[in-house]
């Protein structure tokens, strides 16, 4: 146990993760890009944000999100900033995530995109949804991804001061 007590032992299943990313992509329009992916696991289609594992060593974490949100929007931004650091489920995973803000979004013609989507990343739509209106599905249970749920709500309140409190890409993860 964290204090040291060694006169009970307790198990613990943990899983082991390599840790993620997501991007909250924001529109000049105030919307945010919305996914619709495929999830095996809870056997149903969600709305999601661009995400994706920390697979490639070394790998800058802005670097990764921007990778991501081309190959899975089509999308470049040029204006990252950190949005939030998570542990999504601390009580089973040992996984970490960064939630990117990213903006000054142009659209990169299919053509110029060297990704091939398949499985459950072939049928994606993109939807453009306003951030207020995205607020409203999170809190209305519409929106189950935590990375999308989480992204939404900060940036909603990271607006309030014109996104001023945020963190640069190269900030440091605690």
């Amino acid at each position: 146990m964290p204090n040291g007590d060694d006169s009970e032992l307790v198990d613990r299943d943990v899983i082991e993760h390599p840790g993620s990313v997501g991007v909250l992509a924001l529109d000049g329009e105030g919307r945010v890009l919305l996914l619709r992916q495929y999830r095996h696991p809870v056997g149903r289609y969600l709305w999601e944000a661009p995400a994706g594992l920390r697979d490639k060593a070394g790998e800058p974490l802005h670097v990764l999100a921007a990778r991501e949100l081309l190959e899975e929007s089509g999308y470049r931004a040029g204006r990252w900033d950190v949005l939030v650091d998570l542990f999504p489920s601390s009580g089973m995973s040992d996984e970490r995530t960064r939630i990117f803000l990213a903006r000054d979004l142009v659209r990169v013609p299919d053509e110029e995109i060297d990704f091939e989507r398949v499985h459950e990343e072939a049928d994606m739509p993109v939807v453009w949804v306003p951030l207020a209106e995205a607020v409203r599905k999170a809190l209305n249970g519409e929106l189950h991804n935590m990375i999308a749920v989480t992204g939404v709500l900060a940036a909603h309140a990271a607006s309030a001061d014109g996104f001023a409190a945020l963190r640069p890409v190269t900030a440091p993860e605690d």
